[in-house]
């Protein structure tokens, strides 16, 4: 029989340090790589001997990627978003466990046809999976991922819950956030513009607020939050639909006050306030002379075609993630805050984007690989506890804190 081999789908900035992982730390392994990349093998020269094999194929050849995914010990799937539910549905039935940053499905949705048919579709999977005995982990990155892993911890210190607020950023790390943005892309600059513009939901007073893409960033959705990593403050708007996550978390009809906020240097949401509703960001084309031009293309492209705004080779970035919550324990009341903080490795040249996706997707594999999550079907970042997250990840000094402090007591 065949060894069995590490699959890894998708060689890009996040794929690329998920290989890294895999390659130090699961011994001996040889590892598959699927990708279109022309200059892979180039690339993958880093690496001493043979255990790195590439297969170019396109994702969207059903047959050709079952057939590879058939003699794989675990998938690590890093492809673009659109990819991510088809190829899980792949694995569960082709019955192989797999690990994914992405969401299967968009927390965002609202069309209640399009809800239905995704429910169908992860119920689908889960079934699939249970039956053949495999994991598949989705959202299993930094922000869905490390993020959730950090609030599980967090509410497991109280007996009743009053706020519940998650923070995630990547940004140029003080010294090098320079251009007039203090912004640089560590990934597809189209992806970032359409998540600037993603309708979100908060939790205010108990109740679900909706919160337009248009109104992001309004002086009235925004606050800010002190940093000492970033030398001050940090701006915080709303980053999607945070009431998704009151049954993830058994938040219903508990929480006051809720909410997933991106943060940014102060003055982005005043200048995003007016690129989205002056119609940068929209979607339609538009006349230009004798041309069609869409202007959230046009915008992506003129940000991703100057050197100002991508990071070079001396360059770093941060990123952090942060759950704050506030309640009572024992009667009393508190507050505590989880966060990890991550920076650029210049000796590998990996970004923190890249490490903090990159390797906790590789770490998960690594878990399903030894056995450590006694569970089958699809699961949840939860299904992670925080130990086993901290201790995984100790190899690349991630910096994981836990901070107290006061709080005063609201009525609910």
């Amino acid at each position: 029989m065949a060894q069995k081999y590490l699959l890894v789908l998708g060689c890009g900035m996040q794929g690329k340090a998920a290989l890294d992982d895999l390659f130090h730390f699961v011994d001996n392994a040889p590892i598959v790589v699927v990708d279109t990349q022309p200059d892979l093998e180039t690339y993958l020269e880093r690496y001493p001997g043979d255990r790195i094999t590439v297969r170019k194929m396109d994702i969207t050849h059903r047959e050709k990627i079952i057939e590879i995914m058939s003699s794989a010990s675990v998938i690590v799937e890093a492809l673009p978003p659109q990819f991510a539910l088809q190829t899980a549905k792949w694995a569960a039935e082709t019955g192989v466990s797999l690990v994914s940053s992405m969401y299967f499905v968009n927390p965002a949705e609202s069309d209640p046809d399009v809800i239905q048919k995704n429910k169908d579709e992860l119920v689908y999977i889960d079934k699939a999976a249970k039956e053949r005995g495999i994991v598949i982990l989705p959202e299993f990155g930094l922000d869905p991922g490390i993020d959730l892993v950090l609030g599980a911890k967090a509410l497991s210190e109280f007996d009743k819950v009053h706020t519940f607020n998650s923070y995630g950023t990547g940004v140029p790390v003080p010294q090098d956030a320079l251009n007039p943005l203090k912004y640089k892309f560590s990934w597809s600059v189209l992806g970032v513009l359409r998540a600037t513009k993603r309708p979100a939901k908060i939790i205010h007073k108990g109740k679900v607020i909706d919160v337009p893409g248009t109104d992001i960033f309004k002086p009235e959705n925004v606050h800010l939050i002190e940093s000492d990593d970033f030398g001050g403050d940090l701006e915080c708007f709303p980053n999607g639909n945070s009431a998704h996550y009151l049954d993830v978390f058994h938040l219903r009809n508990h929480v006051q006050e809720m909410g997933r906020y991106a943060c940014r240097y102060p003055g982005h949401s005043a200048f995003w306030d007016r690129m989205v509703n002056s119609g940068f960001l929209n979607e339609y084309a538009v006349p230009v002379g004798d041309k069609e031009v869409v202007p959230i293309e046009f915008t992506a492209s003129l940000l991703s075609g100057q050197e100002q705004f991508q990071f070079g080779p001396k360059e770093s970035d941060m990123t952090i993630v942060r759950a704050d919550v506030a309640g009572w324990s024992d009667g009393q009341p508190k507050k505590v805050s989880y966060e990890m903080v991550d920076r650029r490795d210049m000796k590998s040249g990996f970004t923190a984007m890249q490490r903090t996706v990159g390797y906790t997707m590789g770490l998960g594999a690594r878990l399903i690989l030894n056995g450590k999550l006694n569970r089958s079907g699809l699961i949840s970042p939860m299904d992670v506890n925080y130990e086993m997250l901290t201790e995984g990840l100790s190899p690349y000094h991630f910096q994981f804190r836990r901070i107290e402090s006061q709080w005063k007591e609201e009525p609910v």
